[in-house]
């Protein structure tokens, strides 16, 4: 007895474990989801606004402004195609890591523009433009380089397999029509043909060395048909015209009377 309640307390505590865990692993998911969805939301916000910037404002802030949204396009442009692609080509590995390590670059840029559009001394920032315009253009060239790259080379493998499919479509298109021939080819089988004479001639030497009893036996007689089934028939069972009746609905003749 005590052995019974050992054995269902521990599956209590087991099943309350269990529990346990699942409820944190699905607090844990919400919480990522919620996370990912403010983190989307925040950055969709923040594009929208840089955007309004780069259009709307001029001078040293709308500058600004063009060179952050220029460049967080690129970087999640590039970032979405390396991540899309490394799923079904596994050499796209290392790109994604040398994409990381440009992000580390594309942080610290996207960072200093933000802090510069704070900036009240324009003079300053001003004189700083060109070379974070060098910068940003650097950055966005190679993550450009990496994603295009990414492109052609998806490009590339599925221009291969459209080749493959073809020339075996084609393979198979030749073995459906089996039955077409060459035009020149020689047709077997006809008398215009070499089998078609040697045929005729083995034909013509076999009837020249029977007899002609033999041939006679090999004619079929009067009262065979053309076929050989037919012929045997009508040889086992001889017809007699008197007793023959054309249709149902005919009598058939009397027998004739001898005086």
């Amino acid at each position: 007895m005590a052995s019974v309640i050992l054995i269902l307390g521990l599956l209590f505590f087991a099943f309350v474990a269990l529990g346990v865990y699942a409820g944190v692993k699905a607090v844990g998911a919400a919480k990522r989801g919620v996370d990912r969805t403010i983190s989307q939301a925040r950055r969709t916000v923040e594009e929208t606004t840089l955007r309004a910037k780069s259009y709307g404002q001029t001078g040293v802030g709308g500058e600004l402004a063009q060179l952050r949204l220029a460049l967080r396009t690129s970087m999640r442009a590039t970032q979405e195609a390396l991540q899309a692609g490394v799923a079904e080509d596994a050499s796209l590995a290392e790109s994604l890591g040398l994409f990381q390590r440009l992000s580390v670059h594309g942080h610290e840029l996207d960072d200093e523009l933000k802090k510069l559009e704070r900036e009240p001394d324009r003079a300053t920032v001003a004189s700083l433009l060109p070379s974070l315009k060098q910068r940003t253009e650097r950055i966005t060239h190679s993550a450009d380089s990496l994603r295009w790259a990414a492109r052609d080379r998806a490009r590339q493998f599925s221009d291969d397999s459209l080749d493959a499919l073809n020339a075996q479509i084609d393979v198979e298109a030749g073995a459906l029509r089996h039955w077409t021939v060459e035009p020149d080819a020689p047709v077997q089988g006809q008398g215009g043909g070499p089998q078609g004479d040697t045929s005729g001639r083995s034909q013509s030497q076999s009837r020249r060395s029977q007899g002609p009893g033999q041939e006679q036996e090999q004619r079929p007689g009067p009262g065979q048909g053309s076929g050989p089934d037919e012929g045997a028939a009508r040889a086992i069972t001889a017809s007699d015209p008197r007793r023959q009746a054309g249709y149902p609905w005919q009598k058939a003749p009397r027998p004739e009377t001898t005086n």
